[in-house]
């Protein structure tokens, strides 16, 4: 009771000090003396009614309404002897400030279509304006705004064109919804307060936050203003107020209220002031918190008074100058300041007719004499003293004038004068990359040194997926801009809850605890990317030639800090790029920012090594590029910054699987660790999305070209810690990658290896194992065919490694490169690699010796050889059970001893030979395999039994051959894995041995609870004994398979017979059946996905058989032999990262090889995005088509023509109900469009993709053309 009464009163203690706050902030003031507005009439003594009744004070109010609590009214309202005949009325003097009591929420009554409320606050005309925006930030919880747009206009009611209508309400909305900008009105529903409402009404959004309308109108300006008074308050509001009064009524559709009293009633303009105070403070303000550029603030002048004009002056004559953005066309002022502005350009006076028609056209306008015309004429060229920058004028007639939006936010650029730094930050605060590229990223453009990378690392910060782009698009190169400062810059980024789960993958990859504050390091982050990927991944970061290049850099940061004598260097640039730009502080050209030419230089190792400025000039392993951004942008859950750069550099298809298994990891630990479900379900669907991409891309090289297809799953990867992409899906648990067609080719083509058979291969197998001259009758594949495959590295000696494309080397000529399509090298071209002067009797005892290697290095050979030796050991390993054991081991039990010792070497082989670098992760990866454990089992267990017997104990060393021999023969049911007919029945099996688990807890808790309480009654007089045990769970336990024991029925009591009844009920009907249904339900599941399954699991199988030595034990260790003696003579020829690199199977690719395999990579990508646009505008059709048939298109009351139907040309359509708008094309320019598909892929120089658009017009017109009956009926409708 009493945590739920602290929980209690916790809210209201808040809203007590909000409450409290509020109060002791903000004021009310109200008149404390009656002052007459008039001094002739009524000199009556004491006041008379008629007097109190008629007679107003200059505050505007009656005397009875003035409060006179702390003063007495007064007698006389003729002034007395000595004192003057007329009082000035003055705020400071005659009005008293008090706590406000006014604020709350405002529920507008009349709205009838959608729910409008707005909070609300009456303050003092002098309340100070960090008070203002502190309420409004953190009381109102209103988001801190990017722009300021104040809007002036008049204030009464007047008609707008319907183009400037349009234009304005557009323009306004949208420009403060992608900015999210604030509005500021006077409020009121009159005036161009009331069309800012009706804008808001119709392109406003139904979020409350976003709605930041915000209205400062004059507390005695409101109709009906007493209702609004309370103390946090919920009140009601009718918009019907008297319609002789002067007042006006709130707008409904504004968000936010600021009611400013200077203690008059009925007058306007009393919190212009404050309004302005207001402005000029939120410009002091960070547009965001990584920007040090200040909200700008922009005037939208729509019609207006003569106030107007003096209003536009101050803002462009404030220091800082306000631009002033102009509608012409919506009348009086503004018409004016449009007439004027183009009247006087390029300097030009007005001539002196023109001049005086001018003043002619003020005064009938404003309806003011010639004297108050002339002074207005001289404010007005004021104002145009500041034309050029300040005042942009918008003609909404004009047919090549820019959307109404972008014009307010190009003047609001213009007129700051603010460096084009400053611009790009504004406009970058906004997310519109539209005004960036029009307005900033220009011909011509100064730009100081290092702005446009500070630039592109905001936008990474910030998310601006837009901007990004344009920069790229631009010239700007990621191994320029990426350093190792603004990596880690870039990945301790504070984002609230991902910083603090990225902090929790940093401390279980490392197993420890970080402090508090704690900046994660790119090696923390090598760290990480291994523990997610997992396997024998190994992250770039985390390499000993990185982490010593790192560890460099920074004991020369320390030096230089400690020893002051050197002062830092800027980050990202070298000492030496920084000392010849010193003298050049701005640069200029053509493109905002285009890299230098390399110089040229020898091709050593151009791909491995590169120059890093944050090294200081020394040589890093690699160079930083989209990879190592898009990695981040996946740690960092920014989606659409990852789909983004994923479309950039090479290796995509790669980098979509990487992907995938990052996010998958990801959502396993957010589970793991008890985080949001919302975002292991957001992991999740992220994960598919980049699996689907992988699987699409994929399918997408398939159909263009098979081969190269298949290389590039097998194609060794160097950024990707030498892994091939296929090893990546793998190690993913990517099923849908792995069972794809091209996956599922290239393991078949594995499996025969350079055997061509298709029909009856296994007999054909068996008979040249049997007779091995058959081995010359056989067909073997060609080096075309086999180019993709990659080789095993026991096919070196033999001279198979032509078939691959070895790297070229240093400073050779690309005369020996390989041809990547057909793999086949001039010299293999030419004549092959045998010499001519080899007698043809050589050759052909090397092609005899060849094929005959070739056929037994085959997996699918070496799986029928080894399959055929475990079957003659079962054989021999059952015979030796089953005969009596002598005292010493006979020759059937020798061979079975040698052959599970040989296998044990095999087994230890594959463990030290596996990738990863450390023994504990080579044995966590190969116990994770079920049969790895089972084999550990078998050769645990006969080890132990052949000891026994062979220190005397046979008895126990034979029942240990007994129990060993079953795991022995259980290891068969691997063997007919491979096969595709049985493979997914024993993947079913598996499936339901795994789930069984908890159905089959429930049987012994039912088993042990009815054996338990029949043993006890059946027999009370038991002694202590084991066989307790085996009483208890012998008879229940037989029952469950329908053995009722009815024999012993007789002698039981009545209430074990019901207990017997009760078991059997639950037991035998209900939990047996439940388990029958339960493996019928996962049969009927996993019959549609076994196969999925299956071909999942067989690259497990193949690649067991495809790195297993080709003699079987026990002749296998005479392979182990030839291994070991390889292996010595490798060490002393090969390095340890060279090692690294030639473990597994891949194909491994020279420069041009590799060069040719990114561009077709590229062109895929680029032909799957056509593709998937073709299909959304093929979907756009359909539905304008559907909707045409409904009779629901209509192009300006007129019929739908056929070209406008079928042609890029937009179309005008009205939906009935219940239909629902395709996807649209987002425009790249726009501040919503996260990833446009349509734009061109700037990837290594890729040449643009076609837009959907571009896609559907481009096609023959035959394909567009409609069949002439829908011809017809469309010019019918």
């Amino acid at each position: 009771m009493k945590s739920r009464d602290l929980s209690r009163t916790e809210p209201q203690s808040t809203d007590m000090s909000r409450k409290s706050w509020i109060e002791e902030t903000f004021f009310k003031r109200e008149c404390v003396k009656f002052i007459p507005s008039s001094w002739d009439l009524h000199r009556c003594v004491p006041v008379c009614q008629v007097c109190q009744s008629l007679i107003r004070c200059c505050c505007g109010r009656l005397m009875g309404e003035h409060s006179w609590q702390e003063s007495v009214p007064p007698i006389s309202l003729y002034p007395g002897p000595g004192q003057g005949m007329k009082e000035n009325w003055s705020m400071e003097v005659h009005t008293k400030a008090s706590p406000t009591n006014a604020y709350g929420i405002i529920d507008f009554q009349d709205t009838a279509t959608r729910v409008c409320r707005a909070k609300y606050v009456r303050v003092a005309v002098d309340s100070k304006p960090d008070a203002l925006l502190q309420l409004m930030l953190r009381e109102w919880q209103m988001e801190r705004p990017k722009l300021l747009l104040s809007v002036h206009g008049g204030s009464e009611n007047f008609t707008l064109p319907p183009k400037v209508k349009q234009a304005f309400s557009k323009g306004l909305i949208t420009a403060a919804l992608s900015t999210e900008g604030w509005i500021l009105t006077d409020g009121i529903n009159t005036g161009v307060s009331k069309y800012v409402g009706e804008a808001v009404k119709i392109f406003g959004g139904h979020d409350l936050r976003k709605r930041n309308t915000i209205g400062i109108t004059p507390w005695g300006m409101i109709d009906n203003n007493v209702d609004l008074i309370g103390r946090d308050v919920f009140r009601p509001y009718q918009l019907l107020g008297n319609p002789l009064s002067k007042r006006a009524c709130l707008n409904r559709f504004h968000s936010h209220f600021l009611l400013v009293d200077n203690g008059m009633l009925g007058k306007h303009g009393c919190q212009q002031g404050l309004r302005r105070k207001l402005e000029k403070h939120i410009h002091l303000q960070r547009i965001h918190p990584r920007l040090n550029q200040g909200v700008p603030v922009v005037c939208v002048v729509v019609e207006g008074g003569p106030a107007i004009v003096s209003t536009v002056l101050d803002y462009v004559s404030s220091v800082p100058p306000v631009p002033v953005f102009v509608f012409e066309g919506s009348g009086k002022a503004a018409d004016l300041l449009a007439f004027l502005h183009k009247q006087t350009a390029n300097n030009r006076e007005l001539d002196a007719d023109i001049k005086e028609d001018f003043l002619v056209r003020i005064g009938d306008v404003f309806g003011v004499e010639r004297t108050e015309a002339t002074r207005l004429y001289g404010l007005l060229q004021q104002c145009m003293d500041h034309r050029l920058s300040q005042i942009t004028i918008f003609d909404s007639e004009s047919e090549d004038q820019t959307a109404p939006d972008a014009a307010i936010l190009s003047s609001t650029l213009k007129g700051t004068k603010a460096s084009p730094a400053e611009q790009l930050s504004m406009a970058l605060a906004w997310d519109r990359a539209d005004i960036a590229q029009k307005d900033i990223l220009v011909y011509g453009q100064h730009w100081q040194v290092g702005s446009l990378e500070q630039a592109m690392l905001d936008s990474l910060v910030m998310d601006r997926v837009s901007f990004v782009k344009l920069l790229i698009d631009n010239g700007m190169t990621m191994s320029r801009f990426l350093t190792v400062d603004r990596l880690e810059e870039l990945y301790n980024t504070h984002q609230g809850q991902t910083q603090r789960f990225m902090h929790h993958l940093v401390e279980d990859a490392k197993q420890t605890s970080l402090p508090i504050g704690y900046r994660v390091s790119l090696i923390d982050m090598g760290t990480v990317i291994e523990y997610l990927i997992g396997g024998a991944y190994r992250s770039t970061y985390t390499r000993k030639n990185f982490r010593a290049a790192y560890n460099r850099l920074q004991n020369k940061e320390a030096q230089q800090s400690s020893s002051g004598s050197f002062p830092k260097q800027r980050r990202g640039l070298s000492s030496k790029k920084n000392r010849s730009l010193q003298d050049l502080h701005f640069f200029r050209t053509a493109q905002p920012y285009k890299p230098k030419e390399e110089q040229s230089a020898p091709p050593v190792n151009s791909h491995k090594m590169a120059l890093s400025p944050d090294f200081g000039g020394a040589l890093l392993p690699c160079p930083f590029n989209f990879n190592d951004l898009f990695v981040w942008a996946v740690l960092q859950q920014r989606q659409q910054m990852a789909l983004f750069l994923w479309q950039h550099g090479e290796e995509a298809l790669a980098r979509a699987v990487v992907a995938c298994k990052l996010y998958r990891s990801m959502a396993f630990e957010a589970r793991q660790s008890n985080m949001d479900d919302n975002m292991a379900e957001r992991f999740k669907t992220f994960s598919l999305e980049f699996g689907q991409l992988a699987v699409d891309v994929l399918d997408c090289s398939f159909r263009q070209n098979e081969q190269m297809a298949m290389k590039l799953l097998t194609s060794e990867m160097e950024a990707w810690s030498h892994f091939t992409c296929l090893q990546l899906a793998v190690s993913s648990c990517h099923r849908p990658f792995v069972s794809h067609s091209c996956t599922q080719t290239l393991l078949t083509d594995l499996w025969t290896g350079p055997l061509n058979m298709r029909k009856n291969s296994f007999l054909k197998i068996i008979l040249s194992l049997l007779l091995p001259p058959a081995i010359l009758l056989l067909e073997f594949k060609s080096k075309a065919e086999m180019c993709h495959v990659p080789q095993s590295h026991e096919a070196m000696p033999f001279g198979l490694e032509s078939v691959k494309s070895l790297p070229a080397a240093e400073g050779s000529d690309h005369t020996d490169c390989r041809d990547a399509e057909r793999g086949l090298s001039i010299q293999d071209k030419c004549g092959g690699p045998v010499s001519e002067t080899v007698s043809s009797v050589s050759a052909q005892w090397l092609s005899w010796i060849r094929r005959v290697y070739e056929f037994y290095t085959a997996p699918v050979v070496k799986f029928w050889f080894h399959t055929m030796s475990y079957l003659a050991f079962l054989m021999l390993f059952s015979y030796v059970v089953l005969v009596k054991m002598e005292e010493k081991p006979s020759v059937q039990e020798w061979l079975v001893i040698v052959y599970i010792g040989s296998t044990a070497l095999e087994k230890t082989r594959e463990v030290l030979m596996s990738e990863p670098r450390k023994l504990s992760q080579k044995l966590k990866i190969w116990f994770s395999e079920y049969w790895n454990i089972s084999d550990f089992i078998a050769i645990a267990l006969f080890l132990f039994g052949f000891s026994m017997r062979w220190f005397g104990d046979r008895t126990t060393g034979r029942i240990s051959y007994c129990l060993d021999i079953i795991f022995w023969f259980v290891r068969v049911m691997d063997l007919l894995a491979v096969n595709q007919h049985a493979g997914p029945y024993l993947t079913m099996i598996t499936k339901m041995t795994s789930n069984m688990f908890f159905i089959v807890v429930m049987m012994v808790i039912v088993l042990l609870s009815f054996g338990v309480s029949r043993k006890a009654i059946l027999s009370p007089d038991e002694e202590p004994s084991w066989c307790l045990a085996q009483d208890i769970v012998s008879q229940p336990y037989w029952m469950i398979f329908g053995e009722v024991y009815a024999g012993e029925m007789g002698g039981e009591s009545f209430l074990a017979l019901f207990l017997q009844a009760v078991y059997m009920f639950f037991q035998y009907i209900i939990m047996v059946n439940i388990l029958i249904a339960f493996f019928n339900n996962i049969y009927f599941d996993m019959a549609s996905t076994s196969n999925k399954l299956w071909r999942y699991n067989r690259y497990r199988y193949i690649m067991t058989y495809l790195e297993r030595p080709w003699l079987p034990p026990p002749l296998i260790l005479f392979s182990h032999v030839a291994l070991a003696v390889g292996g010595i003579f490798g060490r002393f020829r090969r390095d340890a990262e060279r090692e690294e690199a030639g473990s597994g199977l891949k194909l491994y690719l020279g420069h041009e090889d590799r060069k040719k395999l990114y561009e077709f990579e590229e062109k895929c990508v680029e032909v799957y995005f056509y593709e998937k646009n073709e299909d959304v505008h093929s979907s756009q059709l359909n539905r304008i088509r559907a909707t045409a048939e409904r009779g629901d298109v209509w192009d300006d009351g007129r019929s739908l023509r056929e070209g406008q139907l079928y042609s890029a040309q937009p179309v005008r359509v009205r939906l009935s109900a219940g239909s629902t708008p395709g996807p649209l094309r987002a425009g790249c320019g726009h501040p919503d469009a996260a990833l446009c598909f349509g734009q061109p892929l700037s990837g290594r120089g890729a040449s643009g993709s076609v837009s959907a658009r571009d896609s559907v017009s481009s096609r023959p017109p035959s394909q567009l053309d409609p069949p002439s009956q829908e011809r017809d009926r469309l010019r019918w409708l």
